[in-house]
Protein backbone atom coordinates (compact mmCIF):
# COMPACT_ATOMS: atom_id res chain seq x y z
CA UNK A 1 0.00 0.00 0.00
CA UNK A 2 1.04 3.72 -0.50
CA UNK A 3 1.13 5.53 2.42
CA UNK A 4 0.56 9.42 1.80
CA UNK A 5 1.57 11.79 4.00
CA UNK A 6 1.38 15.61 4.32
CA UNK A 7 4.08 17.76 6.21
CA UNK A 8 3.04 20.98 8.13
CA UNK A 9 5.94 22.91 8.62
CA UNK A 10 9.16 23.21 5.92
CA UNK A 11 12.30 23.64 8.72
CA UNK A 12 13.17 20.82 10.81
CA UNK A 13 11.21 18.71 8.39
CA UNK A 14 13.44 19.19 5.84
CA UNK A 15 15.99 18.53 8.04
CA UNK A 16 14.89 15.42 9.34
CA UNK A 17 11.31 14.36 8.45
CA UNK A 18 11.32 14.21 4.97
CA UNK A 19 15.09 12.88 4.35
CA UNK A 20 13.83 9.48 6.89
CA UNK A 21 10.43 9.55 4.75
CA UNK A 22 12.31 9.72 1.51
CA UNK A 23 14.06 5.80 2.92
CA UNK A 24 10.79 4.47 2.77
CA UNK A 25 9.93 3.26 -0.44
CA UNK A 26 5.72 3.05 -0.22
CA UNK A 27 5.96 6.56 1.87
CA UNK A 28 4.73 9.11 -0.75
CA UNK A 29 4.38 13.29 0.12
CA UNK A 30 1.69 14.50 -1.50
CA UNK A 31 1.45 17.75 0.17
CA UNK A 32 3.60 20.76 2.41
CA UNK A 33 2.74 23.24 4.06
CA UNK A 34 4.92 26.71 5.43
CA UNK A 35 3.51 29.86 6.83
CA UNK A 36 5.88 30.97 4.12
CA UNK A 37 4.97 29.83 0.88
CA UNK A 38 8.26 30.39 -0.64
CA UNK A 39 9.79 28.23 1.86
CA UNK A 40 7.05 25.55 1.65
CA UNK A 41 7.69 25.64 -2.79
CA UNK A 42 11.52 25.61 -2.03
CA UNK A 43 11.12 22.56 0.15
CA UNK A 44 8.86 20.80 -2.40
CA UNK A 45 11.12 21.22 -4.67
CA UNK A 46 14.33 19.79 -2.73
CA UNK A 47 11.92 16.52 -2.66
CA UNK A 48 9.82 16.08 -5.36
CA UNK A 49 6.93 16.91 -2.84
CA UNK A 50 3.82 17.82 -5.63
CA UNK A 51 1.75 20.55 -3.24
CA UNK A 52 2.79 23.27 -1.37
CA UNK A 53 0.77 25.22 0.51
CA UNK A 54 0.95 29.09 2.67
CA UNK A 55 -2.43 27.36 4.43
CA UNK A 56 -2.49 23.82 6.13
CA UNK A 57 -6.03 23.71 6.29
CA UNK A 58 -6.56 24.01 2.54
CA UNK A 59 -4.10 21.57 2.31
CA UNK A 60 -5.69 19.24 4.90
CA UNK A 61 -9.11 20.01 2.80
CA UNK A 62 -7.53 19.08 -0.27
CA UNK A 63 -5.27 16.05 0.05
CA UNK A 64 -6.69 12.79 1.93
CA UNK A 65 -3.72 11.57 3.51
CA UNK A 66 -2.90 8.35 5.61
CA UNK A 67 -0.15 10.72 7.88
CA UNK A 68 0.21 13.78 9.00
CA UNK A 69 3.67 14.98 10.13
CA UNK A 70 3.14 18.33 12.45
CA UNK A 71 6.41 20.07 12.57
CA UNK A 72 4.90 23.62 13.33
CA UNK A 73 5.81 25.80 16.44
CA UNK A 74 4.42 23.82 19.64
CA UNK A 75 1.60 26.90 19.71
CA UNK A 76 -0.42 25.49 16.78
CA UNK A 77 -0.03 21.99 17.85
CA UNK A 78 -2.76 20.89 19.49
CA UNK A 79 -5.03 22.72 16.74
CA UNK A 80 -3.21 21.21 13.60
CA UNK A 81 -3.17 17.02 15.37
CA UNK A 82 -6.93 17.41 15.93
CA UNK A 83 -7.44 18.53 12.21
CA UNK A 84 -5.38 15.87 11.10
CA UNK A 85 -6.97 13.41 12.97
CA UNK A 86 -10.37 14.25 12.16
CA UNK A 87 -9.43 14.13 8.60
CA UNK A 88 -8.58 10.54 9.24
CA UNK A 89 -5.11 10.35 9.52
CA UNK A 90 -2.20 9.00 12.06
CA UNK A 91 -0.40 11.74 13.08
CA UNK A 92 3.05 12.14 14.11
CA UNK A 93 3.80 15.63 16.30
CA UNK A 94 6.62 17.58 16.97
CA UNK A 95 8.18 17.57 20.40
CA UNK A 96 6.97 19.45 22.51
CA UNK A 97 3.30 18.59 22.64
CA UNK A 98 1.52 21.40 23.50
CA UNK A 99 1.50 24.47 25.43
CA UNK A 100 -0.02 22.63 27.97
CA UNK A 101 -1.72 19.24 29.61
CA UNK A 102 -4.79 20.25 28.64
CA UNK A 103 -4.16 20.29 25.09
CA UNK A 104 -2.06 17.32 25.46
CA UNK A 105 -5.11 15.31 26.86
CA UNK A 106 -7.58 16.42 23.95
CA UNK A 107 -4.76 15.21 21.49
CA UNK A 108 -4.15 11.89 22.84
CA UNK A 109 -8.19 11.18 23.74
CA UNK A 110 -9.53 12.48 20.19
CA UNK A 111 -6.57 9.93 18.56
CA UNK A 112 -8.05 7.18 21.14
CA UNK A 113 -11.64 8.10 20.45
CA UNK A 114 -10.60 7.76 16.36
CA UNK A 115 -8.24 4.53 16.88
CA UNK A 116 -5.40 6.72 15.09
CA UNK A 117 -2.10 6.01 15.63
CA UNK A 118 -0.15 8.43 17.27
CA UNK A 119 3.58 9.40 18.09
CA UNK A 120 5.40 11.97 18.91
CA UNK A 121 8.54 13.07 17.61
CA UNK A 122 11.35 11.65 20.54
CA UNK A 123 13.51 9.61 17.71
CA UNK A 124 16.36 9.68 20.67
CA UNK A 125 14.39 6.26 21.99
CA UNK A 126 15.34 5.03 18.68
CA UNK A 127 19.10 6.04 19.08
CA UNK A 128 21.00 2.93 19.64
CA UNK A 129 23.18 4.26 22.76
CA UNK A 130 19.98 5.22 24.53
CA UNK A 131 18.67 2.13 23.30
CA UNK A 132 21.83 0.33 24.59
CA UNK A 133 21.32 2.19 28.30
CA UNK A 134 17.74 1.06 28.47
CA UNK A 135 18.72 -2.67 27.87
CA UNK A 136 21.69 -2.43 30.34
CA UNK A 137 19.25 -0.84 33.31
CA UNK A 138 16.75 -3.39 32.87
CA UNK A 139 19.14 -6.22 32.78
CA UNK A 140 20.60 -5.15 36.08
CA UNK A 141 23.92 -4.43 34.44
CA UNK A 142 24.52 -1.54 36.97
CA UNK A 143 22.49 -3.03 39.77
CA UNK A 144 19.68 -0.63 41.23
CA UNK A 145 19.88 2.75 39.92
CA UNK A 146 20.78 5.20 42.58
CA UNK A 147 20.52 8.77 40.91
CA UNK A 148 20.95 10.26 37.13
CA UNK A 149 23.20 13.63 36.42
CA UNK A 150 22.20 15.21 32.61
CA UNK A 151 24.28 18.50 31.89
CA UNK A 152 23.50 20.06 28.16
CA UNK A 153 25.03 23.53 27.68
CA UNK A 154 25.18 25.18 24.54
CA UNK A 155 25.74 28.42 22.96
CA UNK A 156 22.81 28.48 20.97
CA UNK A 157 20.90 31.90 22.29
CA UNK A 158 23.91 33.30 24.14
CA UNK A 159 25.01 35.44 21.98
CA UNK A 160 22.36 38.61 22.10
CA UNK A 161 21.99 38.76 18.26
CA UNK A 162 21.77 35.04 17.17
CA UNK A 163 18.57 35.04 15.94
CA UNK A 164 16.16 37.33 14.47
CA UNK A 165 13.29 39.66 16.29
CA UNK A 166 10.61 37.66 17.53
CA UNK A 167 12.10 34.55 16.81
CA UNK A 168 9.21 31.70 17.58
CA UNK A 169 11.89 29.41 19.32
CA UNK A 170 12.42 32.79 22.14
CA UNK A 171 8.91 33.37 22.53
CA UNK A 172 7.05 32.40 25.25
CA UNK A 173 3.44 32.73 23.41
CA UNK A 174 4.71 30.25 20.45
CA UNK A 175 5.60 27.71 23.11
CA UNK A 176 9.63 28.36 22.28
CA UNK A 177 11.99 28.25 24.77
CA UNK A 178 15.04 25.04 26.36
CA UNK A 179 12.38 23.41 28.44
CA UNK A 180 10.27 22.76 25.71
CA UNK A 181 12.85 22.07 23.10
CA UNK A 182 15.56 19.98 24.86
CA UNK A 183 13.75 19.16 28.55
CA UNK A 184 10.69 17.42 26.42
CA UNK A 185 13.71 15.32 25.74
CA UNK A 186 15.44 14.71 28.76
CA UNK A 187 11.75 13.84 30.92
CA UNK A 188 10.92 11.33 27.72
CA UNK A 189 14.29 9.75 28.44
CA UNK A 190 13.92 9.41 32.14
CA UNK A 191 10.78 7.51 31.62
CA UNK A 192 12.25 5.46 28.55
CA UNK A 193 14.91 4.09 31.15
CA UNK A 194 13.57 4.42 34.56
CA UNK A 195 9.69 4.90 34.12
CA UNK A 196 7.50 7.04 35.61
CA UNK A 197 8.20 10.38 38.13
CA UNK A 198 6.91 10.87 41.20
CA UNK A 199 7.75 14.31 41.85
CA UNK A 200 9.94 17.82 40.75
CA UNK A 201 11.29 20.64 42.09
CA UNK A 202 12.68 23.61 39.05
CA UNK A 203 14.43 26.78 37.99
CA UNK A 204 13.15 28.69 34.97
CA UNK A 205 14.47 31.78 33.59
CA UNK A 206 15.51 33.74 31.16
CA UNK A 207 19.19 34.58 31.17
CA UNK A 208 19.37 36.54 28.12
CA UNK A 209 16.43 38.80 27.63
CA UNK A 210 17.55 41.95 25.77
CA UNK A 211 17.81 40.78 22.03
CA UNK A 212 19.08 42.29 18.93
CA UNK A 213 17.93 41.25 15.40
CA UNK A 214 20.43 39.08 14.16
CA UNK A 215 19.63 41.36 10.55
CA UNK A 216 19.39 45.06 11.37
CA UNK A 217 20.35 45.52 15.13
CA UNK A 218 17.19 46.67 16.45
CA UNK A 219 16.52 45.66 19.93
CA UNK A 220 13.93 43.09 21.08
CA UNK A 221 12.48 41.45 24.14
CA UNK A 222 12.98 37.10 24.43
CA UNK A 223 10.04 35.85 26.52
CA UNK A 224 11.01 32.14 26.78
CA UNK A 225 13.12 30.40 28.71
CA UNK A 226 17.05 29.97 28.21
CA UNK A 227 17.54 27.77 31.27
CA UNK A 228 16.10 25.26 33.16
CA UNK A 229 17.51 22.68 36.29
CA UNK A 230 15.12 20.47 37.70
CA UNK A 231 15.28 17.95 40.64
CA UNK A 232 12.92 14.70 40.05
CA UNK A 233 12.26 11.69 42.68
CA UNK A 234 11.33 9.06 39.73
CA UNK A 235 8.78 6.24 40.91
CA UNK A 236 11.25 3.43 41.09
CA UNK A 237 13.02 5.53 44.03
CA UNK A 238 16.39 6.72 41.44
CA UNK A 239 16.76 10.67 42.06
CA UNK A 240 17.36 13.12 38.55
CA UNK A 241 19.50 16.09 38.00
CA UNK A 242 18.80 17.94 34.66
CA UNK A 243 20.52 21.14 34.15
CA UNK A 244 20.14 22.51 30.11
CA UNK A 245 21.06 26.01 29.26
CA UNK A 246 21.25 27.61 25.58
CA UNK A 247 22.68 30.76 27.18
CA UNK A 248 26.30 30.04 27.17
CA UNK A 249 28.83 31.30 24.72
CA UNK A 250 31.02 28.19 25.21
CA UNK A 251 29.68 24.53 25.58
CA UNK A 252 31.68 22.67 28.27
CA UNK A 253 30.70 19.42 26.37
CA UNK A 254 27.16 17.32 27.18
CA UNK A 255 26.84 14.56 29.33
CA UNK A 256 24.47 11.87 30.78
CA UNK A 257 26.24 10.08 34.11
CA UNK A 258 23.90 7.18 35.52
CA UNK A 259 24.86 5.76 38.97
CA UNK A 260 23.84 2.30 40.09
CA UNK A 261 24.36 0.37 43.22
CA UNK A 262 26.56 -2.11 41.03
CA UNK A 263 28.17 0.67 37.95
CA UNK A 264 28.02 3.56 36.36
CA UNK A 265 27.35 4.58 32.72
CA UNK A 266 28.68 7.82 31.00
CA UNK A 267 27.16 8.81 27.58
CA UNK A 268 28.80 11.80 26.01
CA UNK A 269 26.48 13.28 23.25
CA UNK A 270 29.41 15.16 21.60
CA UNK A 271 31.36 12.39 20.24
CA UNK A 272 28.79 9.61 20.95
CA UNK A 273 30.83 7.52 23.27
CA UNK A 274 29.29 5.03 25.79
CA UNK A 275 31.22 3.86 28.62
CA UNK A 276 29.98 1.70 31.03
CA UNK A 277 32.13 0.26 34.38
CA UNK A 278 30.89 -1.89 37.14
CA UNK A 279 32.40 -2.25 40.53
CA UNK A 280 35.86 -3.22 40.24
CA UNK A 281 36.21 -2.95 36.95
CA UNK A 282 37.50 -0.17 34.53
CA UNK A 283 35.16 1.79 31.74
CA UNK A 284 34.63 -0.49 28.66
CA UNK A 285 33.46 0.79 25.71
CA UNK A 286 29.93 0.32 24.85
CA UNK A 287 29.24 2.77 22.14
CA UNK A 288 26.66 1.47 19.21
CA UNK A 289 27.13 3.35 15.60
CA UNK A 290 23.37 3.97 14.04
CA UNK A 291 23.67 1.91 10.52
CA UNK A 292 21.26 4.29 9.28
CA UNK A 293 24.27 7.23 9.47
CA UNK A 294 25.33 6.05 6.29
CA UNK A 295 21.70 5.89 4.18
CA UNK A 296 22.94 8.88 1.72
CA UNK A 297 20.68 12.04 1.76
CA UNK A 298 20.36 11.78 5.89
CA UNK A 299 21.61 14.64 7.77
CA UNK A 300 24.53 14.06 10.34
CA UNK A 301 23.86 14.46 13.71
CA UNK A 302 21.95 12.05 15.73
CA UNK A 303 18.51 13.72 15.95
CA UNK A 304 18.25 13.42 11.65
CA UNK A 305 19.78 10.41 12.11
CA UNK A 306 17.62 9.04 14.24
CA UNK A 307 13.95 9.88 12.55
CA UNK A 308 14.68 6.87 10.02
CA UNK A 309 14.67 4.37 12.31
CA UNK A 310 11.40 6.18 13.91
CA UNK A 311 9.95 7.07 10.42
CA UNK A 312 10.06 3.10 9.59
CA UNK A 313 8.55 1.75 12.77
CA UNK A 314 5.72 4.38 12.45
CA UNK A 315 4.40 3.94 9.05
CA UNK A 316 5.62 -0.10 9.76
CA UNK A 317 2.92 0.35 12.10
CA UNK A 318 0.31 1.93 9.86
CA UNK A 319 0.74 -0.35 7.13
CA UNK A 320 0.29 -3.31 9.92
CA UNK A 321 -2.53 -1.81 11.21
CA UNK A 322 -1.34 -1.68 14.80
CA UNK A 323 0.52 0.20 17.82
CA UNK A 324 3.99 1.54 17.44
CA UNK A 325 6.57 -0.48 19.79
CA UNK A 326 9.37 1.44 21.19
CA UNK A 327 7.79 5.30 19.70
CA UNK A 328 6.35 7.55 22.48
CA UNK A 329 3.02 7.99 22.11
CA UNK A 330 0.60 10.39 22.89
CA UNK A 331 0.86 9.20 26.24
CA UNK A 332 3.97 9.47 26.72
CA UNK A 333 3.72 13.19 25.36
CA UNK A 334 0.95 13.87 28.01
CA UNK A 335 3.69 12.56 30.62
CA UNK A 336 6.18 14.61 29.37
CA UNK A 337 4.10 18.24 29.04
CA UNK A 338 2.44 17.23 33.00
CA UNK A 339 6.32 16.79 33.46
CA UNK A 340 7.52 20.28 32.42
CA UNK A 341 3.88 22.07 33.62
CA UNK A 342 5.00 20.68 36.86
CA UNK A 343 8.63 22.41 36.49
CA UNK A 344 6.86 25.69 35.71
CA UNK A 345 4.35 25.26 38.70
CA UNK A 346 7.14 24.35 40.75
CA UNK A 347 9.34 27.38 40.30
CA UNK A 348 6.35 29.79 40.30
CA UNK A 349 5.33 28.72 43.37
CA UNK A 350 8.53 27.57 44.75
CA UNK A 351 8.09 23.92 45.93
CA UNK A 352 7.69 20.55 45.41
CA UNK A 353 5.20 19.10 42.96
CA UNK A 354 3.82 15.64 43.01
CA UNK A 355 2.72 14.40 39.53
CA UNK A 356 -0.31 12.48 39.79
Amino acid sequence: MSIKVLVIGASFAKAAYLPALSTIPDAEVVGIASARLESAKATAELFNIPHAYDDWRVMLDQHPADLVCVVAPPVYHAEMTLAGLEKGAHVICEKPMAMNADESRQMLEKAGALNRVHVMGHELRFNPNRRKIKELIESGFIGQVRHINVVNITAGSGDPASRPTNNWWMMKDMGGGILGANGSHQFDLLRFWLGDINSISGHITTMVPNRKDKNTGEPWTATADDQVNFTATMKNGALASVFLSSAARHTPGNTVQIFGSEGTIRLSNDDEKLWVARVGEDYQDLSETDPNASIAGIGKGIWNVSFVALMRELTDAIREGRPVTHAATFEDGLKTQQAMDAVKQSWEERRWVNLA
